[in-house]
């Protein structure tokens, strides 16, 4: 439902209420303006996390953190799994990518990839077990990192998303140069690179170009 469509249903329950005395008229005003009011919070969440993306050096932005926690909250009293996945993914991501921790960001992951899993939202998922990928890697669980990123790509390939794929076989090729498979490394850097190009994923390519380099430094032609 649009925001527009929620925002007529809040209108017209209002007047339920006001008019027809109904007593049931204004919780389910509350819900509708909840639900538009959880969107709002998990889409400006996005756009900050995006800014501390572009700009790392101003730090986190203590907004963020509350924005994703609102909207898990009001989607959870919703009974929106799949909209509280989605929120508690960018609650891991928030611990992982701009505290630096792990131990906080798994649970939130592992509990966004099971909602994201049973209401069959497979674009959370992907993202979820990318990043539950990239905990196993920094824990230096490569059998595990490899096989949580396999499954994020085969996701990511049926939902025809090429950025993220791309994005994916960069950390892929990390885990196969860290499991000494050379060649497989330098094969998924290239089709990466393609899959970048094709997409005008710049963003991704300058990772590629950055992954090709340490990978060429640190494993010399045989």
């Amino acid at each position: 439902m649009s925001v527009d469509e929620r925002f007529e249903r809040a209108r017209l329950l209002y007047e339920r209420s006001v008019f027809g005395a109904d007593a049931a008229a204004l919780p389910a005003a509350d819900r509708e303006l909840n639900a538009v009011e959880a969107d709002l919070a998990l889409s400006r969440g996005r756009v900050l996390h995006a800014r501390f993306l572009e700009r790392r050096s101003d730090g986190e932005d203590p907004r963020e953190s509350a924005l994703f926690e609102r909207a898990a909250e009001l989607y959870r009293n919703l009974g929106d799994e799949r909209g509280e996945g989605e929120a508690l993914f960018w609650i891991g991501v928030l611990h992982q990518v701009i505290r630096d921790d792990d131990a906080a960001a798994v649970p939130a992951l592992e509990r966004s990839l099971e909602l994201a899993t049973g209401a069959d939202d497979r674009r959370t998922m992907s993202y979820a077990l990318r990043h539950l990928g990239i905990a196993e890697h920094r824990a230096g669980r490569l059998d595990q990192a490899r096989e949580r990123l396999e499954w994020s790509t085969r996701l990511r390939r049926e939902l025809d998303f090429p950025a993220g794929v791309a994005a994916n076989l960069v950390g892929l090729a990390y885990i196969a140069a860290g499991q000494d498979r050379r060649d497989d490394a330098l094969a998924l850097i290239e089709e990466a690179s393609a899959l970048a190009e094709a997409a005008d994923a710049k963003g991704v390519t300058a990772s590629i170009e950055e992954a090709r380099t340490a990978l060429t430094e640190a494993v010399p032609p045989a």
